[in-house]
């Protein structure tokens, strides 16, 4: 019996080592919803698990910071906007961009119109709620640029931390607020407003928009080979169910709406967001494009000390997406 026990048991073994899947912990720049659409849809779609990874997504929040989360050891790899990730990596925090699904940016602010703001430059002497912990950078920036204080001083800006809602424009305790032409904005129209009592600054109007909802490592992760794979395979998934979302953006919603715990999202909501999500990732395979990365880096310079101080270096490869592409 003992001859017979031990191979029997060491196959069991080997096969569940061969059924054995490398974890992935991924943190979201935000809460559940369309705008991280590819990764529930290669979660739901079997895609990771394809790829030998099993995936945990870890939702965000307005007081929930994903380089600290990094940093701290809570996730393999975040989402974050680059002008708060460069900020970080400038801060002694190594973490480097591996894959960039969004192409274009979605940022805007929003005010009302009877504020008497016109144009970026009236913003002075008025209060502009915005999220905090690296999202602000670059509103910051923008100011930076117009010589703008955002200090609350006389003549400057006075920066209120917004949250998961647009409660501080509609209740006037801010004459403006950052809003994404995905979700906000369309808050904000939910509750009532008409359009005609908004005026929209759109970041990219003015040369000051900046890559959004990149896919960041710690830089020294990247030299183990074990995790370098593991990456690859990830990202693989990863755009391959950005790939199935943008195809199919009402059924990519409703996998999103199966993930969010809080309730707190509605059909119409995602369904409408997944639409503008398509624009913002259309045409993109996650290679870094390096021309918007040139762009967004001199969008933070030029915004003095508020954002970064120098050109980065390191902060960005494509070996990942290359070797994920060529499978």
């Amino acid at each position: 019996m003992k001859k017979l026990l031990i191979p029997t048991l060491a196959l069991t073994m080997a096969a569940g080592a061969a059924q054995a899947q490398d974890e992935v912990t991924l943190q979201l720049q935000w809460v559940t919803q369309s705008q991280f659409a590819g990764y529930y849809v290669a979660l739901e779609n079997g895609y990771y698990e394809e790829e030998g990874l099993d995936v945990t997504i870890l939702p965000g929040g307005p007081d929930i910071a994903p380089p600290q989360v990094l940093a701290g050891g809570g996730a393999d790899a975040m989402l974050n906007w680059m002008p708060s990730a460069l900020a970080a990596r400038e801060r002694g925090l190594p973490v480097v961009n591996i894959a960039q699904p969004f192409v274009r940016s979605g940022l805007q602010l929003t005010c009302w119109k009877d504020s008497g703001i016109a144009e970026p430059a009236d913003l002075a002497g008025h209060t502009v709620a915005h999220w905090f912990f690296g999202n602000e950078y670059p509103f910051m920036g923008w100011m930076s640029q117009l010589g703008i204080p955002v200090d609350g001083s006389e003549g400057g800006v006075t920066l209120l931390q917004a949250g998961f809602n647009v409660d501080p424009l509609l209740q006037r305790q801010a004459d403006c607020i950052s809003t994404m032409t995905y979700n906000e904005y369309w808050q904000i129209i939910d509750a009532g407003v008409s359009p005609d009592e908004l005026v929209t600054f759109r970041y990219s109007d003015y040369g000051m928009d900046t890559l959004e909802d990149g896919i960041y490592v710690l830089e020294d992760n990247l030299n183990d080979p074990a995790f370098f794979d593991k990456m690859t395979r990830f990202v693989r998934a990863s755009m391959k169910g950005w790939e199935w979302a943008a195809a199919n953006p009402d059924d990519a919603a409703m996998i999103v709406l199966d993930y969010d715990e809080t309730g707190a999202q509605t059909e119409t909501h995602q369904k409408r967001m997944m639409g503008e999500i398509a624009l913002l990732v259309a045409g993109g395979n996650g290679t870094l494009d390096e021309a918007s990365y040139a762009r967004t880096v001199r969008t933070l310079l030029e915004g003095g000390d508020a954002v970064i101080t120098a050109e980065p270096t390191g902060a960005w490869t494509h070996a990942v997406t290359d070797a994920a592409l060529a499978n």
